[in-house]
């Protein structure tokens, strides 16, 4: 596939100097992704990290300012990345079931690496997303980092599907309730289909979760 090096356009307040703007920034960005992954954002450290691109510990402080806020930038970057593939995808769709389903499928499938943007997985980082993201805002600074707009992109997708929901049925009072069930919980069951199967019903013949999803809203509205 022809790399096409797509840009996800990442707002500025979520980083201290853009990591796209240079190799070590990128080399930050795609190597914290994979030991993230690898150890888990609690045993995560700039100075692992460091220790890994071979470049001292200050010189990604230059970019992030702590390891919270890398996460932050993760996430931002990752509803940023699901934003344009479901805008892409339903952009000449004429049916609002069509493109309701094919959001739900967007948001509730497993994701494979895209080619078209090379130094990020986004399979791992979805990976990310699934077991750590909730530690982006499970925090006693949530309400502060909210005004500052931290969870924009996140909010921008469930705003985006909700529409759907309400083109499809205009006096359907939770759309938003629905849209955030829905992603929480495709991410609950993908990790206990992982680490807790006895709390899932994961079928290795189908994908499991984009049925049960699909099922789910079709038959709440």
């Amino acid at each position: 596939m022809v790399n096409l090096n797509i840009q996800i356009a990442i707002d500025s307040k979520f980083y201290s100097k853009n990591p796209e703007s240079s190799d070590l920034g990128r080399r930050i960005v795609k190597h914290g992704i994979e030991l993230i992954h690898q150890i888990g954002y609690d045993a995560f450290t700039f100075k692992k990290l460091g220790a890994i691109i071979q470049s001292n510990e200050s010189s990604i402080y230059r970019y992030f300012e702590s390891k919270h806020s890398f996460l932050i930038y993760l996430v931002n970057w990752y509803w940023s990345w699901v934003e344009y593939k479901l805008v892409f995808a339903i952009s000449n769709i004429s049916s609002q079931e069509e493109k309701l389903e094919i959001a739900v499928r967007l948001l509730t499938e497993k994701v494979k690496e895209d080619n078209a943007i090379s130094f990020i997985n986004e399979a791992l980082l979805h990976q990310i997303i699934i077991s750590e993201s909730s530690k982006a805002y499970l925090t006693k600074e949530v309400d502060r980092e909210n005004e500052k707009g931290f969870y924009t992109c996140y909010k921008r997708v469930v705003q985006r599907v909700s529409d759907l929901i309400l083109e499809l049925k205009p006096d359907y009072k939770y759309p938003h309730m629905l849209v955030s069930t829905i992603i929480e919980g495709a991410h609950h069951q993908a990790y206990f289909s992982d680490h807790l199967p006895d709390l899932t019903d994961i079928s290795k013949e189908k994908n499991t979760i984009v049925v049960f999803y699909i099922e789910l809203i079709k038959s709440v509205l």
